[in-house]
Order: C-alpha cells, then sequence, then structure tokens
C-alpha cells in the first residue's frame, strides 16, 4: 500500500506544473481554496462562445444537450465550500433543473493541490458515465479521505468501491499526460476566465464566485427560464 509520502512523491513533478497549482492544505483542514494567477482577469462575464470552445479536457455534460441555461462549475475536490455546494444545492440543481431539462451541469477541474488532483484523476478514469457520480462520493466523503495522514489508501477504498482495481487505481495516478490536461484546464480557467477561487460559476457566462445555495441557486436561473 502507497503511504502519503511515496503517494505524493509518486504524483511528482512530472504530474504538477508548480505556475498552475499549490499543494497546500490549509490550518483547519479545509484546504487552499484561493489560487492567485498573475494577470488574469476579473470580468464578471466571459465570452459564452469562448467559454464553451474545447479545452485541455473534453466537457462531461450532465443534462440535456439543448437546455437553454448551461453552469459551468470550477471545482477543486478538497475544497471545503465545493463540498458544501454538492452536498446541499447539488442535490437541488440536478432534481429540479437538470432532470427537468433546464438546466446542463459542466463541472471543470480546478484542483488546488496534488490530492485533489489525484481525485479528479479516478473521477476521469471512472469513465464519463461514472465521472459525476465519482465526484458525489467524493464529496460526501471528503473529510475521509482529502485531509487523512493516508489519502491514497482512503482513495483507493473509493475507487474500489466503484469497481476499479488496484492495478487500475495505480495506472491512473501514474497518467502524467491526464495529470497535465488537468493543470491546463486549471490554467485556461485561471487566465482566460479570471477563476481565482473555488467554487466559480458560470451561468450562460456570467461569473458568481461562491457557493450558492438553493436559494441563490433559484435566484440567478429565475431571469433566465423566465420565458
Amino acid at each position: 500500500m502507497i503511504d502519503r509520502r511515496r503517494f505524493l512523491e509518486g504524483m511528482g513533478a512530472a504530474a504538477l506544473t508548480a505556475a498552475a497549482l499549490v499543494a497546500m492544505a490549509g490550518p483547519g483542514g479545509l484546504g487552499l481554496d484561493r489560487l492567485s494567477f498573475i494577470g488574469q482577469a476579473e470580468a464578471q462575464t466571459v465570452d459564452a462562445a469562448k467559454l464553451m470552445s474545447p479545452g485541455p479536457l473534453p466537457d462531461i455534460v450532465l443534462g440535456k444537450a439543448d437546455a437553454p441555461v448551461t453552469i459551468v462549475e470550477y471545482a477543486s475536490m478538497t475544497c471545503g465550500h465545493c463540498a458544501h455546494f454538492h452536498t446541499t444545492t447539488y442535490p437541488v440543481l440536478k432534481e429540479k433543473y437538470i432532470d427537468t431539462g433546464k438546466v446542463k451541469l459542466i463541472l471543470r477541474e480546478f484542483p488546488l493541490d496534488i490530492v485533489a488532483k489525484a481525485a479528479f484523476m479516478l473521477a476521469r478514469c471512472a469513465g464519463d458515465d461514472k465521472y459525476y457520480p465519482m465526484v458525489t462520493t467524493l464529496f460526501e466523503n471528503q473529510k475521509n479521505w482529502a485531509f487523512s495522514n493516508n489519502p491514497a489508501q482512503a482513495l483507493m477504498a473509493i475507487a474500489k468501491q466503484s469497481g476499479m482495481t488496484e492495478q487500475q487505481f495505480n495506472a491512473c495516478l501514474s497518467d502524467t499526460k491526464l495529470a497535465g490536461e488537468i493543470d491546463e484546464s486549471a490554467k485556461r480557467g485561471a487566465q482566460d476566465f479570471g477563476v481565482d477561487s473555488t467554487p466559480t460559476f458560470f451561468i450562460n457566462g456570467k461569473k458568481v464566485p461562491g457557493a450558492m445555495s438553493p436559494e441563490d441557486l433559484d435566484k440567478e436561473l429565475a431571469p433566465l427560464l423566465a420565458n
């Protein structure tokens, strides 16, 4: 079994772009939820066409392709605010808006530390049909793996529950191409769209930073769905 030191070494320099990520957990076990990039934009609305243009990783869309509202979320798997959104507001978003064809959601990787990146890699390796269920499981169990002394062991347990073997787990976390693509996704979010904290949402191009409550979500979506 890989211990924490070997896990972090294994992810290593080849899998980590220092300019894009900060491998750090803050006091209190909540992790780092802010990332600074030189020269980043602070626009409150971005060009929707540019936002939806292909990036380093293919988008995994949850919801109907022709939904009138598109929410793009940039999140980090070890971000406490992201976990709060996904355990409180996301179920409402899915039932009330996504499942009814009104909204489609695209989650884009913006890991703020190396463990968050590993978790995203596992979600990607699970396959498109299991991506969002894996993300949900990881957020629901964040406290059990994100800040433990042995995140690799905890992540492997979750991966096995999803049907992944230990060999597949190790192969996934050794995929430097995927790791680099996740780095580039985060870098693009920061440089092109002004993402500097997680979660950050773009609702039909409008930038909405911070973990929205169900009431906040309703307020943002109401005018877009009025007709």
